[in-house]
């Protein structure tokens, strides 16, 4: 590096500080161990507040053009704070972010940072082979990624009989996680001692809550086979999560009426110290998304996301309220409907949408079928995948399928799926 900036200065301009790390020849420059003795208290900490801005965050833009979440100082020391208990991060752990901006708390926690060989706005055409080295090599303890990756690397796994040993926690979030995921991780893959994890929440309000795989496989795959949603566990000490009835509506004030009955089906409200309070200049978005609780002081986050608590203080997500279906028979929501679907043995993935407009709205099931299936008889398939919904009261309504080659994802996970462009793509496919 130091050559080339001789060798073409032009290019190097901006560069005000050279450093090499190990034997410096003739470039010039400080060595690190000089610079460590020259740097020590000469920068000055800047002098700042709980309540002061610290980052603008976007968000994914998977219900709309993204927006920028006002982050706080108090808030970055919240989520540090609540992710090194949650998790039991210390400085002897090595971590392993495939969403890079992850890597600015791994460092804030006092983590190594291994940087993976992956082009971070394509997670789901990770090489396994080059992610499992990273791991491996650098003595990894702590990783967070999106489901695609996992799926890929967790099969990779398996079928070379590869171990990850010095794995203590996988973290896994951006989309619903597939069971079998978690299965193969915990049946050899990861140390007996190892844990995998789904936290759930939002750019506006991170982390929120937390669920283990060993408890999903336990206590919660089957119901959320069965279309009752999947669970992403109790809220981490701190949160408070309540259930309100769905409206598209803004919300000013905060008042008790707004809650469903308990185990009721609603939008999903967060209270706690990540929650944020604002997007940046979109006074129009913020009143959305926020509900000023006046007695307490409190700003409410509406997550935009459907669900319900069960008995056991759980949180069930059921889809995204902008993609709920509304039928003259009832309301369909995308997860809950799904998951019925994608039990079919060709399926890779399905998406529901409604068509017309609400109350009205006409329900079709999209399917994305897996490698090798693509040149099946669809009318078939069709006519099996709408049985297998027949069979189950939540999707017998649905009369509709359509097949799409490849569905379009956001480019953080590669996991969310953009139902709005499906939706247009299916009016113009039962148009023709």
């Amino acid at each position: 590096a130091h050559f080339a900036r001789l060798t073409y200065p032009s290019y190097f301009k901006s560069i005000e500080h050279c450093v090499t790390v190990g034997r410096r020849w003739f470039w010039g420059g400080k060595t690190a161990a000089q610079l460590n003795k020259t740097a020590a208290g000469a920068f000055k900490i800047a002098d700042t507040r709980a309540e002061d801005i610290a980052a603008i965050l976007f968000t994914t833009g998977s219900t709309g053009p993204p927006k920028g979440v006002v982050y706080t100082h108090g808030i970055f020391t919240s989520q540090v704070k609540m992710i090194k208990e949650r998790y039991g991060v210390t400085e002897h752990d090595v971590d392993l972010p495939a969403f890079p901006l992850f890597a600015l708390f791994s460092a804030a926690m006092g983590m190594g940072v291994v940087i993976p060989d992956m082009d971070p706005t394509r997670p789901g055409d990770v090489d396994p082979a080059k992610y499992v080295e990273s791991i491996n090599d650098k003595f990894v303890t702590f990783t967070f990624g999106s489901p695609a990756i996992w799926k890929k690397v967790s099969a990779y796994c398996a079928d070379n009989n590869i171990k990850l040993p010095t794995l203590k926690r996988v973290l896994m979030a951006g989309a619903p996680v597939a069971d079998e995921i978690h299965e193969r991780l915990l049946s050899g893959v990861l140390p007996d001692r190892a844990t995998t994890h789904t936290p759930f929440g939002a750019t506006e309000c991170l982390p929120a809550c937390d669920m283990t795989g060993a408890e999903v496989l336990s206590e919660t795959a089957e119901k959320t086979r069965q279309g009752r949603g999947v669970c992403v566990g109790r809220p981490l000490p701190g949160m408070d999560v309540e259930i309100i009835k769905i409206t598209d509506e803004p919300i000013d004030e905060w008042r008790d009426s707004l809650l469903v009955p308990d185990g009721g089906i609603g939008e999903i409200v967060f209270t706690g110290p990540v929650v944020t309070k604002e997007y940046f200049r979109l006074p129009d978005k913020t009143a959305l998304a926020k509900i000023k609780d006046r007695q307490t002081g409190n700003v409410k986050h509406r997550m935009g996301d459907v669900g319900y608590l069960d008995e056991k203080g759980r949180l069930w997500f059921l889809g995204r309220k902008g993609h709920r279906v509304v039928t003259p028979a009832g309301t369909l929501f995308t997860i809950a409907c799904e998951a019925i679907f994608n039990q079919y043995p060709d399926v890779e993935r399905t998406a529901l949408v409604g068509l017309g407009a609400m109350p009205n709205q006409e329900p079709v099931i999209i399917a994305e079928l897996k490698k090798g299936a693509e040149h099946c008889d669809k009318e078939k398939v069709k006519g099996e995948i709408l049985k297998l919904g027949s069979l189950n009261e939540l999707t017998s309504a649905i009369q509709k399928v359509l097949f799409h080659p490849s569905f379009p994802t956001d480019i953080r996970h590669n996991a969310k799926i953009f139902r709005e462009k499906l939706k247009v793509w299916a009016e113009g496919e039962l148009t023709k």
